[in-house]
């Protein structure tokens, strides 16, 4: 059940997502977002202590859940190794081209270089990713047939190889270099192969 602050919360978020859509990050004010959802600017900084926490985590918010159930792939229970990550790589390729993660991306890396927003969306994005890969890795039994002493480097090697040439032209506009799943499962052998035991 949503507490009062839950649903304030939400209500500030909701009304933040749409004046960001409406007019962008740039044109958006916290006094915009406060008037419109009928609160002083004190109550807005309680829930978000910037502008730029709350951008990443109104756009954002969208697409966690998806990312939620697409990391909840990675079951270092089941013992097919291989089965899991190509499930995982195909799900988590689908989501990192679908047009809202894109958007969220390009926006993230255009404020990179001004002040905090480019960090918040990585860190509220693709870090999270990363971090539940090397959890997974982390997570292997020993007879897994995965010699990983470093999971950290090992997700990171994952992370780039599932990506290579589908990810970097869709951020572009241009069309990916291969098909999702060929691509997916090619990554996902050539990695087995690296960290063999």
């Amino acid at each position: 059940m949503r507490t009062k602050s839950d649903e304030r919360r939400q209500a500030i978020l909701d009304v933040a997502t749409q004046i960001f859509k409406d007019i962008g990050y740039e044109r958006a004010s916290m006094a915009a977002i406060a008037a419109r959802v009928g609160g002083s600017k004190a109550t807005l900084y309680s829930y978000f202590p910037s502008k730029e926490e709350l951008y990443a985590t109104a756009m954002t918010d969208a697409v966690c859940e998806h990312g939620e159930a697409v990391c909840e792939m990675l079951d270092t229970q089941n013992p097919d190794v291989a089965a899991v990550l190509k499930c995982f790589g195909v799900a988590y390729i689908g989501l990192l081209v679908h047009s809202d993660v894109l958007a969220l991306v390009r926006a993230g890396v255009a404020a990179g270089a001004q002040g905090k927003l480019g960090a918040a969306l990585y860190a509220m994005g693709p870090r999270r990713g990363y971090e539940e890969m090397t959890a997974y890795f982390a997570g292997l039994s020993p007879d897994c047939g995965l010699h990983l002493p470093d999971p950290a480097q090992a997700a990171r090697h994952f992370k780039g190889l599932l990506e290579s040439g589908l990810v970097e032209p869709s951020l572009y506009g241009a069309p990916m270099e291969a098909e999702v799943e060929p691509a997916v499962h090619a990554a996902v052998d050539a990695f087995m192969r690296a960290y063999a035991a």
